[in-house]
């Protein structure tokens, strides 16, 4: 489900590919049975294509990576965090419009 400019992670590489990266990162905590989830993913490669270079995007599927979404006690989904220098920046759960989701990756721009 992943496309050139939304990659995904796993738990292996989320360390270097997230809390390493140059760039705010915002990574969609997804599944594939989740119907909430596959709406947003065109608002999510949106956001990669329209901040492609400003913005890492990486989707990170919780079915078959666990220990990062317990980390970051992500409880349901779709969660999607923005890290900036390896810290999370902020947070929001839910398949929500394109405006809040923006409103969101500004804060790490």
């Amino acid at each position: 489900m992943a496309s050139d400019l939304v990659k995904a992670v796993n738990d292996s590489d989320f360390e270097a590919e997230v809390m390493k990266n140059n760039l705010p990162v915002l990574v969609d905590f997804w599944a594939e049975w989740c119907g909430p989830c596959r709406a947003l993913t065109p608002t999510v490669e949106a956001l990669a294509k329209d901040y492609n270079g400003k913005l890492a995007v990486y989707k990170m599927n919780v079915d078959e990576n666990q220990t990062t979404p317990i980390q970051f006690g992500i409880r349901s989904i779709p969660t999607l965090i923005l890290f900036k220098g390896g810290q999370k920046v902020d947070q929001v759960i839910g398949a929500i419009p394109r405006s809040a989701l923006e409103e969101m990756v500004k804060k790490g721009l």
